[in-house]
């Protein structure tokens, strides 16, 4: 299909005479191919002399395909010799101008194709100038230790390509922006000035290249401004130096700079080695609201600058960094993508009609109005080339004049008024949907100033001596967002106590500017975080010492439905692969333990969850965070060790974990099993023998679980249910712990083992341990024998753990310790291998001869007890006293229990547990 078959539609000759003159020039055919020459020519006195210039050229052409012509004019630059390269890329400027304009006007090309072919041309043009330039450098020998085969490489030198050129989405009289990096790392320290200063010839002879005007005109005009503190660097600097900068010194501005850098010439490798350097400057590990009043402030500077402040018109507006313009567009897309592409890999995309659309599918703008951007972003884009097509000037100014609007109307192929209309309408839309984002503050209008007792505004007055309060840019943005803050704190139950508890919250702030600008851009944070002070200050202070948990409520995924185990450590485990060594696999599984663990609590504190569903979903949890770490800790262990020997370990999880049912505050009971089959040591750079590999490798998984690092720790571990507990080896061989359960095991151990459960390890040696179990439990029972020993367990904790207070929901007969206590003797005389405590209390109907109403006074009690024990884990550091609930906490424990008072709640936790002492006393012996 020939370029004359291709053609959709057409410009209209502003200027007669000028357009047939153009068509007479090309041997042509008449029809499409010369209505489209004729019109572009007569709008455009640029395309004109390009028709005129290039009139043999194209009259050859136009019997080709436009994508034919594109590839042979690249071609044709790749091949041309270095001696002639200034002149021949000057002849390929004009003819890819001229096909890429041919090929828009006459809608033969959409907008990207058009913006990737000038993109693609200005990459080769970039690419044969530096390598020209670096190569006379070589032959001259003034770029220490390089040879002619380091030209391929251009020394080390690696050029980036920024905005439009870096996106791929160069406008038609675009400059391009680049910045100029060389891999030191290829020098020795005594010849770094020397390539230096080689290196910054060669840049400035590449850019004479391309820019410099001559008879045949120029190239690309080049910006290197945007190099790391440009008015006093050279124009090629080192990475290493770069890095320092960015990591010292960087902006808000570079960041989003960065978003569509790409390497474009030169040592594409290092270019590519030195971005993936840059990422964590680029991408925040948190959400980064803040970002969003350095774009405001940004865009506010630069209309100041250039008086931009205007209202959009279709005569004098600038299409680019006007109000509504295509700048505002993709500040709009770039501040969203620098907020959440720290934690989201897939929005880190260069291209603005691409990250519009990214954004969109993770919920970050809504559809609808991402499309909208969208399409007027290529409306505005169409524009732009067509004013610059008019004279091939750098402009996005629309004409100031009506006559030279309808030149320009007339080069688009549109009815003057429609197109003023349409340009009009498209610039307000745009200003009315990226105002909205950017101006916050003008969003609403604020609530009324909350009169404050002299003892509350005491407590608010020392707010600015807060770590989080001691920066002007916090300050400035807290006091945009106090007003609301205050309101809801007064709606709280007992407001002077509710501003204590964020009182709190402030003090133990480290900084303020990015949590203040996540709460200013999401105001439904604060009744979130109202909430959950005033409810549960123990989570309060945990929130302010890693207020990042907040990133996951704006995530988009916060209120979802629960993922379940297996799809949890899945997505850990894909989290841990992604980073890059041990130490940052720790890190990590912290970071998003903390998040979900959050996200229990908070559903738990908004009644989303009830307190069984909190208990079961903090094991699912606990459980993908061993299951997932275990394979890391061996692989770490195996490195240095060799793999593990035999048929590896399994991990099994004890307790409530074995159960499914923690609290927020649970630890784990672990028991590692393993299998040597026989092997003495394992095979590695420094081997060990069998038990003191697997002891220390159960030793290393606790390390991963309990210790400290930058990012805290995940669990306390306790692995006081091994075999022989303390004094017995912290891993315990197969056959071993066959032994010592099958003939040396107290009472106590077999209790504990109903409710063992494999969390993690060998799935083949799992399934021996939970046969061997499930067989053990099966055996037959003394039941007097094993009802003596819990009377005496029972004995024991009466006098060691009595109950403690009213609220106290675990300690003391009839309570939920005794209650679980209970159940496992049930189901270990039963021979039943159930864990969960209402299947192990079912089992005491028929094994102890118990009532239907008896097992379901106990289920109800064993549940109001777990209600209390939730919400004292929750709301409370340690034991959960009346004196010490506040409001909010109160009213959270009430609605939980469907209690209507702390008395009648203590009432009922008495009379619960006097019941089900009745009963356990009945068969096991009074406590």
């Amino acid at each position: 299909m020939t370029i004359a078959d291709a053609i959709t539609r057409w410009p209209i000759p502003y200027d007669t005479e000028r357009g047939e003159e153009a068509r007479a020039l090309v041997s042509a055919p008449g029809g499409p191919a010369a209505d489209l020459i004729m019109g572009a020519a007569g709008s455009s006195p640029y395309l004109a002399e390009l028709v005129r210039k290039e009139a043999e050229w194209l009259s050859a052409a136009l019997g080709n395909t436009a994508e034919t012509l594109r590839a042979a004019i690249l071609n044709d630059v790749s091949a041309t010799e270095d001696a002639n390269l200034s002149q021949d890329l000057r002849q390929a400027k004009r003819r890819i101008g001229l096909l890429t304009a041919l090929a828009d006007l006459g809608g033969i090309w959409p907008l990207e194709t058009v913006t990737q072919t000038l993109t693609d041309f200005a990459d080769l043009a970039v690419e044969r100038a530096l390598k020209a330039a670096v190569a006379k450098e070589i032959a001259r020998g003034r770029l220490p230790g390089q040879g002619e085969g380091d030209v391929a490489t251009a020394g080390g030198l690696s050029v980036l390509a920024m905005g439009k050129m870096g996106a791929g989405e160069l406008n038609y009289s675009s400059d391009i922006d680049l910045i100029c990096l060389f891999d030191e790392t290829r020098f020795d320290p005594d010849d770094y000035a020397d390539a230096r200063a080689s290196f910054v010839r060669a840049v400035r002879a590449m850019t004479r290249t391309l820019s410099d005007r001559t008879a045949d005109g120029y190239v690309f005009r080049t910006d290197l401004r945007l190099r790391p503190d440009a008015s006093v660097t050279p124009v090629a600097i080192s990475m290493e130096t770069a890095e320092r900068y960015y990591e010292s010194f960087g902006r808000t501005w570079e960041r989003a700079a960065y978003i569509k850098a790409r390497a474009c010439a030169g040592d594409i490798q290092a270019g590519e080695r030195f971005l993936k350097a840059l990422t964590p400057f680029v991408w925040r590990r948190h959400l980064d609201f803040a970002a969003i009043q350095d774009a405001h402030d940004m865009r506010l500077r630069i209309r100041d600058h250039k008086g931009l402040h205007k209202a959009p018109s279709h005569l004098g507006h600038d299409m680019k960094l006007g109000s509504g313009g295509i700048r505002e567009i993709e500040f709009f897309t770039q501040t969203r993508q620098i907020i959440a592409g720290g934690r989201d890999r897939d929005l880190r995309v260069r291209g603005t009609v691409e990250g519009l659309s990214r954004l969109a599918q993770k919920g970050w703008v809504d559809a609808d109005v991402a499309s909208m951007l969208a399409d007027d972003y290529r409306a505005h884009r169409n524009v732009e080339h067509r004013i610059q097509m008019i004279a091939d000037h750098q402009t996005h100014e629309l004409p100031s004049s009506q006559e030279d609007f309808n030149r320009l109307a007339c080069l688009a192929g549109e009815d003057p008024k429609t197109y003023a209309s349409d340009i009009e309408e498209r610039l307000n839309r745009v200003a009315k949907a990226t105002e909205q984002f950017f101006a916050p503050g003008a969003k609403e209008t604020a609530p009324p100033p909350v009169q404050l007792s002299d003892q509350a505004q005491e407590i608010v007055d020392r707010w600015a001596g807060y770590p989080a309060l001691r920066s002007p840019r916090a300050v400035e943005i807290f006091n945009r967002v106090r007003p609301s803050l205050m309101q809801r704190l007064q709606s709280a139950a007992r407001p002077e106590e509710a501003l204590l508890h964020i009182d709190g919250f402030l003090s133990g702030l480290p900084a303020g500017v990015q949590l203040f600008s996540l709460f200013e851009a999401n105001p439904h944070l604060l009744d979130l975080v109202v909430d959950v002070v005033d409810t549960a200050p123990r989570l309060g202070a945990y929130l302010a010492r890693n207020a990042a948990v907040f990133d996951a409520v704006i995530g988009g995924s916060f209120f979802a439905e629960w993922p379940g185990v297996t799809s949890l450590r899945a997505t850990l485990s894909a989290e841990l692969q992604s980073r890059p060594d041990y130490e940052a696999r720790l890190d990590r599984a912290r970071v998003w333990a903390r998040e979900w663990h959050f996200r229990i609590g908070v559903h738990h504190l908004r009644g989303l969850i009830g307190a069984e569903e909190s208990g079961r979903q903090y094991a699912d949890l606990a459980e993908a965070v061993v299951a997932a770490l275990w394979p890391e800790v061996v692989q770490e262990f195996s490195r240095k060790h060799g793999p593990p020997p035999g048929a590896g370990a399994t991990v099994l999880g004890m307790g409530s974990l074995g159960a499914r049912r923690l609290n927020a505050l649970s630890d784990l009971d672990l028991i590692v099993i393993y299998d040597g089959q026989g092997e003495e040591a394992s095979d590695g750079p420094r081997p060990l023998a069998t038990r003191p590999y697997y002891a220390r490798l159960t030793q290393a998984l606790v390390t991963a679980l309990a210790a400290p690092t930058a990012e805290g720790r995940l669990y306390e571990v306790d692995m006081r249910l091994r075999p022989s507990g303390r004094q017995g080896p912290v891993a315990t061989g197969l056959e071993a712990f066959r032994q010592y359960q099958t003939n040396d095991a107290w009472t106590w151990e077999h209790l504990a083992l109903t409710r063992a459960r494999v969390v993690a390890g060998s799935k083949e040696l799992g399934h021996q341990v939970e046969a061997f179990r499930t067989d053990l439990l099966s055996q037959p029972r003394d039941r007097a024998k094993v009802l003596s020993d819990v009377a005496d367990m029972r004995a024991r904790l009466a006098a060691e753990k009595p109950t403690r207070h009213a609220l106290d929901p675990k300690s003391g007969a009839g309570r939920l310790q005794d209650i679980e206590l209970f159940a496992q003797a049930a189901a270990l005389i039963s021979g039943a291998p159930h864990r969960r405590l209402d299947d192990q209390l079912e089992l005491a109907e028929k094994t102890f001869g118990l009532t239907s109403a008896e097992v379901a006074a106990l289920k109800a009690s064993s549940h109001l007890f777990w209600q209390v024990q939730a919400v004292g884990r929750l709301v409370s550091e340690g034991e959960m006293r009346r004196d010490d609930l506040g409001a909010g906490a109160t009213a959270f424990l009430l609605r939980t229990t469907d209690q209507p008072s702390l008395d009648a709640l203590e009432a009922q936790l008495d009379e619960n547990a006097r019941e089900s002492k009745q009963v356990i006393d009945r068969i096991a012996g009074s406590a």
